[in-house]
């Protein structure tokens, strides 16, 4: 395969001019990143790896050549940052110790995905997928390389950012499809968004961007990068799952994107004030159909919102006369929009004023009851009459702990919990932890499911995160002084000889890209570092007669 010398590593176009490439502009001297392949790796010797051409929260994304096929295809490596990386001079990645059970899993969770995918080339909607093997000590999918332009950019470049509804239909509805057979085999893509759906030279939109479901919520540790927008609202909260209603909330806001010229508000400040504002002067292009789909698909908590593909379908394509039918049976007992909104108003009114006369009436009550408690109790305690005629003494009420632990709570969640507060005295303390996220509780001092008694206090654990330190530079040391320093910090050390060709001073730490995790990066407090030792100076034998 010496021909590659002359392909450039970013198009595999001829080179005609030095390393520049006359046809895309890629310098094929440039330096590659350690993280990545060496440029011209031969991957199940038949690949051939150019370019690193984007990093993914699960892996990193090479321009490749099919040996086999003479086609240009992409080349996915399961790289997740954070949790591994690369010694200089090795292709095989290094797992950091304490994610490697995590690590294994993870790649298992990579390699089904792709499989899956692999099995719905058929689709329309999905970029084919052409190989997925292990080599390097990780998993690689292989897909056709498809010339395409991202929604987002498409949409930029429209009139007013936006498009009509007969255009938006033809694009949209067909994803659906790619969508719902995901959803059948158990996928829930989990980051449906403008840059992940492509207008491929075919014509055909197409679906992009898959990662493992692990990257798909705020709690992964391989790293969340939500999309202002898009990201539906239970991806923030860790103690809720993500389901297909989750694509269909990214999907509506697409949609919504695409007609209506802007991204939707960001879930978490919908949370707070759900309003979804369209103008009037786009609603009219808007069917009323679509508006609707898009209320149902927008819904900010997962379980008031459309729960699967068959039926956010059928709302999209809802034929006109079907439309018209159901608005005229809704007018035939309401009243015009402009009043309909004024009486909605008013119910809505009505009904705080009766709530809160409700809640009035109740709070009364109970202060009545408590005062009349009161005032039997004490008297009775002041009373002469025989203790024959005392009703007998209640045992303290008994109430079940609950599972703190489980559901993701914060301190803010207990405090903001009345019914706990009166049931138990919590108390919180803070202790760093490598398995929970900052913030969230994971440890009571009574188990849950006891039963105790009311009032009997409960300290609960919350989470400082794992516990960082920088890793000192012991570039240049001797290998004792940097195992010493090194596990003074904390750190488990690993040492790597290597070779010496008489220029570096045996035993001791080399001085450039020496360490992985490198000098400086915060990583955390027992986790293995490891460094490259110079061996002892190898020389020529002399021969007898110098």
């Amino acid at each position: 395969m010496g021909y590659t010398e002359n392909l450039c590593m970013n198009c595999f176009e001829p080179l005609t001019a030095g390393c520049i490439c006359r046809n895309c502009g890629f310098d094929n001297d440039s330096v590659t990143d350690t993280l990545f392949l060496p440029r011209r790796t031969i991957l199940a010797k038949r690949y051939i790896v150019g370019n690193a051409i984007s990093v993914e929260n699960d892996s990193v994304v090479y321009i490749g050549y099919d040996t086999e096929r003479n086609a240009a295809v992409t080349i996915r490596e399961f790289l997740p940052g954070g949790i591994c990386n690369r010694l200089e001079g090795n292709n095989d990645v290094h797992v950091r110790e304490r994610y490697r059970k995590n690590f294994s899993g993870y790649k298992q969770s990579f390699i089904k995905l792709w499989k899956t995918l692999k099995g719905l080339n058929s689709l329309s909607a999905v970029i084919p997928v052409l190989d997925i093997f292990e080599e390097n000590e990780t998993a690689y999918a292989v897909c056709e390389k498809m010339d395409s332009v991202s929604l987002h950019d498409f949409l930029i470049r429209s009139t007013d950012n936006s498009i009509l509804w007969d255009k938006a239909r033809l694009m949209f509805m067909p994803i659906l499809t790619t969508i719902e057979a995901l959803h059948e085999n158990g996928i829930a893509h989990g980051a449906i968004n403008p840059d992940n759906l492509v207008l491929c030279r075919d014509g055909k939109v197409r679906l992009a961007g898959f990662c493992i479901s692990e990257c798909n919520e705020a709690s992964s540790e391989l790293g969340f990068k939500p999309a202002a927008g898009y990201t539906a609202l239970e991806q923030y909260d860790n103690s809720h799952m993500i389901c297909p209603a989750t694509d269909i909330y990214a999907f509506s806001a697409c949609i919504y994107r695409a007609l209506v010229g802007t991204n939707p508000p960001e879930a978490p400040a919908r949370a707070v004030n759900d309003k979804l504002m369209i103008p009037n002067s786009i609603a009219e292009r808007i069917p009323a159909h679509v508006i609707r789909a898009l209320g149902g698909g927008l819904q900010i908590y997962a379980e008031n919102r459309i729960q699967c593909v068959e039926d956010f379908r059928e709302l999209l394509s809802a034929a006109p006369s079907v439309v018209a039918n159901s608005v005229n049976a809704a007018s035939a007992v309401s009243e015009p929009d402009e009043k309909k909104d004024d009486k909605a108003d008013d119910i809505k009114k009505n009904s705080k004023k009766q709530i809160k006369a409700i809640l009035a009436v109740a709070v009364s009550v109970a202060v009545l009851a408590a005062a009349v408690f009161c005032v039997v109790h004490f008297s009775k305690g002041e009373s002469n009459a025989p203790e024959t005629t005392a009703p007998p003494v209640a045992e303290a009420a008994k109430v079940t702990v609950p599972d703190f632990c489980k559901a993701g709570y914060t301190e803010s969640d207990i405090k903001n919990q009345a019914s706990w507060n009166s049931q138990f005295k919590i108390t919180f303390q803070s202790e760093y932890s490598k398995d929970v996220e900052e913030g969230l509780i994971f440890e009571q001092s009574v188990k849950a499911g006891d039963e105790v008694e009311q009032g009997t206090g409960i300290v609960l654990t919350i989470s400082k995160g794992i516990e960082t330190v920088t890793v000192p530079d012991v570039g240049g040391k001797s290998k004792d002084d940097a195992v010493k320093t090194l596990e003074d910090e904390g750190f488990r050390v690993s040492v790597v000889t290597i070779y010496n060709d008489d220029n570096d001073t045996p035993d001791t730490v080399r001085r450039r890209n020496g360490m992985a995790p490198a000098a400086g990066e915060e990583i955390a407090k027992g986790d293995e570092v490891v460094i490259q030792v110079y061996g002892e100076t190898v020389t020529e034998p002399t021969s007898e007669n110098e």
